[in-house]
């Protein structure tokens, strides 16, 4: 099971979860529940993941452990800069519809590389080798807006940028997702964008489309 009681079944139930487990490992209490021997048995024959977690590939953002969870707790799809295709929403759709996690979160890091290299590449033209130009392309609408106000790419913070970039995955999740969308709709799931820095470990809300309610550990949007 996971550090709660009782599994999450609504999108509140496994934000607050979430939030209590990013509150231990900020706080170097970890529980480090649902890894044992016992554990392992129960999810031999299936899963229940109470949420799915998208984020970025980078080593130091691994999700089971900045939100203190463990085995059969979270389904995790994870792409460079978090870039979504395809494949990655189909993953995505398969834990909420068939797996019935009842919340996504699209995870956003501070420093960056994927973003960092679409901004190299936007502003001077130096385009990354082989397939890795192919997360530069799926990160470029997230932040090519910021343009419009006259101002080169370059010049804005790396949290500006990656705040857009995991503003505009969130969005895109939602509208290209039918079956996300519906359950949104419906209030089976939510979807949360969150910001982890790497220094304190926190993982901070940035949006929620959906209802996540209010209870112990819900972390102020930014602002």
């Amino acid at each position: 099971m996971t550090a709660a009681a009782v599994a999450p079944r609504t999108p509140a139930e496994a934000w607050a979860e979430l939030c209590a487990g990013n509150q231990r490992f900020v706080e170097d209490r970890m529980l480090h529940p649902s890894q044992g021997i016992d554990r392992r048995t129960e999810l031999s024959a299936e899963q229940h993941p109470f949420a799915v977690v998208f984020g970025c590939s980078d080593s130091r953002v691994a999700a089971e452990i900045i939100f203190d969870q463990g085995l059969g707790d979270l389904f995790v799809v994870r792409t460079a800069g978090h870039v979504l295709d395809t494949t990655v929403i189909g993953s995505i759709e398969y834990g909420v519809a068939l797996l019935g996690a009842p919340l996504v979160v699209v995870l956003a890091h501070d420093s960056c590389g994927a973003v960092a290299a679409t901004v190299d590449a936007m502003t001077h033209g130096n385009v990354p080798p082989g397939f890795v130009q192919a997360v530069v392309d799926r990160v470029i609408p997230s932040i090519v807006g910021l343009t419009a106000s006259g101002r080169p790419l370059d010049s804005f913070d790396a949290a500006t940028l990656g705040h857009e970039h995991v503003l505009h995955t969130a969005r895109q999740l939602h509208g290209y997702s039918v079956s996300l969308a519906d359950d949104v709709a419906a209030g089976r799931c939510a979807i949360v964008a969150l910001e982890y820095t790497l220094t304190d470990g926190r993982a901070r809300l940035a949006h929620v489309i959906g209802d996540i309610g209010a209870g112990p550990g819900v972390v102020p949007p930014l602002g």
